[in-house]
């Protein structure tokens, strides 16, 4: 019995069937931002998101073809940063207020986790209190000069400044 033929065999098995289960894996490549259009609505509460001023964010999940879009940053914080947040998250884009205007922003997609944020600025967005956020230290600090605040990146936010509970506590309009 030649040895070499059945090595062969088993070595192109284990090729074809490595093949094979990389066709059905789904790919880690961050999906690209999407632009807001005049229905597109906020995950959590219903909201239109062109509708209201400030920031706003999307997230990409993992086997979800569409993003979940939110009128504002702080409530993609609120999700990312709690502990039961399960879904795997493959892109998060929040805007660039450098780039947008803050009274009706569009565009101006950036990471999320490579953004800078002002916690604690005057400027209130959708739900009220927001945390701005900017593509370099330079703009949130120049925001912050204005607006007041401090300026954080991404991995410095914590759950106790991405509070949901202050929107219709703190917004008049309401």
């Amino acid at each position: 019995m030649n040895i070499l033929p059945l090595a062969l065999r088993a070595a192109a098995l284990l090729v074809t069937a490595t093949l094979l289960s990389a066709c059905g894996k789904s790919s880690d490549t961050p999906a690209a931002p999407q632009e807001i259009a005049r229905d597109t609505y906020c995950t959590l509460d219903g909201m239109l998101l062109a509708d209201y001023p400030g920031p706003k964010a999307q997230i990409h999940y993992a086997g979800q073809p569409e993003p979940e879009f939110f009128c504002d940053t702080m409530e993609m914080f609120s999700l990312l940063l709690k502990p039961e947040q399960a879904r795997k998250v493959v892109a998060a884009y929040v805007q660039d207020m450098d780039k947008a205007d803050w009274n009706t922003p569009s565009g101006a997609w950036i990471e999320a986790r490579a953004a800078f944020y002002v916690v604690g600025s005057k400027k209130r967005g959708a739900m009220g209190p927001t945390l701005p956020s900017f593509g370099t230290r330079e703009g949130a600090r120049k925001f912050a000069e204005v607006e007041g605040g401090k300026v954080f990146p991404f991995a410095e936010i914590t759950p106790d400044m991405a509070r949901l509970d202050g929107g219709a506590l703190h917004d008049q309009r309401m």
